[in-house]
C-alpha cells in the first residue's frame, strides 16, 4: 500500500495544481466581464483498481505505468457550446507550463459507442523533495450533454463489463446522438442564450447591490440608536 502511495502521490499533486491553474483560466474570463468558454473544472486520480484494470486490459507492464497509462491523473473542462471547445484547446496549446504530447479528437470522430469528447495529454512538472518529477495527464474538453452520456455510458460499462447487450448499446448510440442534437441546437441560438445570461447576471448583481444597501442603512440606523440612547443616559 506503501508503494502505490509513494507512486500516486506527485499525481494528486498534479490534479490539484492543474485544477487551481484551470479554474484561474475561467476567472480570468469573468474578470474582464466576457463569455468563459469554461463551465467548471473537475479532477481525480484514477482508482488502483482502475489502474490495475486498465493495465491488464492493454497488457502493461506495473514498471511502466506511468509512461504508458495517460489518464492516471484526469482533469475534465465542460464548456457550454461546444465551440467553445475548440476555443480551450487553442488556450492550452499556448500554455508555456506544461507540454502537450498527444490530441485525441473524439468530436469530429467519435467512438463507435458513441462518445465525444477531446482529450489533450500533457507532460506535466510537478515539484517534490527529490527534484522535478513529469506526470501524464489527460485533460478532457467536453459540453455538459457529452459529459452526462459519457457519465452514464460509464456506469452501464462497469455494470456490463463492456458486453453491453445489444437493445442497451443501440439505445446509447441514439442517446449519444440525441445529445449531439442538443448541442448543435444549443449553438444555433447560442447569441440569444449569453445575452439571456447575461442579462441574468446583471439583475443578481443589482439585487445584491440593493440587498447590500439596505444592510448598511440598517447598520447605520441601529447604531444612531444605541449613539444616540447612550448620550440620553
Amino acid at each position: 500500500m506503501n508503494h502505490w502511495e509513494t507512486f500516486l502521490e506527485p499525481y494528486k499533486q498534479a490534479v490539484d495544481e492543474l485544477k487551481i491553474k484551470l479554474k484561474g483560466m475561467r476567472t480570468q474570463f469573468e474578470l474582464h466581464n466576457s463569455h468563459s468558454p469554461i463551465e467548471f473544472v473537475t479532477g481525480r486520480v484514477k482508482p488502483i483498481a482502475s489502474i490495475l484494470d486498465k493495465a491488464s486490459e492493454k497488457g502493461v507492464l506495473l514498471e511502466n505505468l506511468a509512461t504508458e497509462i495517460q489518464d492516471i491523473a484526469g482533469l475534465r473542462m465542460m464548456c457550454q457550446f461546444v465551440d467553445d471547445i475548440e476555443f480551450v484547446v487553442e488556450l492550452l496549446r499556448r500554455r508555456k507550463d506544461f507540454k502537450i504530447i498527444e490530441e485525441k479528437d473524439y468530436i469530429s470522430h467519435k467512438k463507435q459507442s458513441g462518445y465525444r469528447s477531446y482529450h489533450v495529454v500533457v507532460e506535466y512538472p510537478v515539484q517534490t523533495i527529490n527534484g522535478e518529477k513529469r506526470i501524464l495527464a489527460e485533460i478532457q474538453i467536453r459540453t455538459l450533454a457529452m459529459n452526462f452520456w459519457a457519465t452514464i455510458e460509464h456506469s452501464l460499462n462497469y455494470k456490463y463489463r463492456g458486453q453491453f447487450p445489444e437493445e442497451i448499446q443501440n439505445r446509447l448510440q441514439r442517446a449519444a446522438e440525441a445529445a449531439f442534437r442538443l448541442d448543435e441546437e444549443m449553438s444555433e441560438i447560442r447569441e440569444e442564450i449569453q445575452e439571456a445570461q447575461a442579462f441574468f447576471s446583471e439583475k443578481k448583481e443589482d439585487v445584491i447591490k440593493e440587498r447590500q444597501k439596505g444592510n448598511s442603512r440598517r447598520r447605520r440606523n441601529y447604531n444612531e440608536r444605541q449613539d444616540k440612547g447612550g448620550k440620553e443616559s
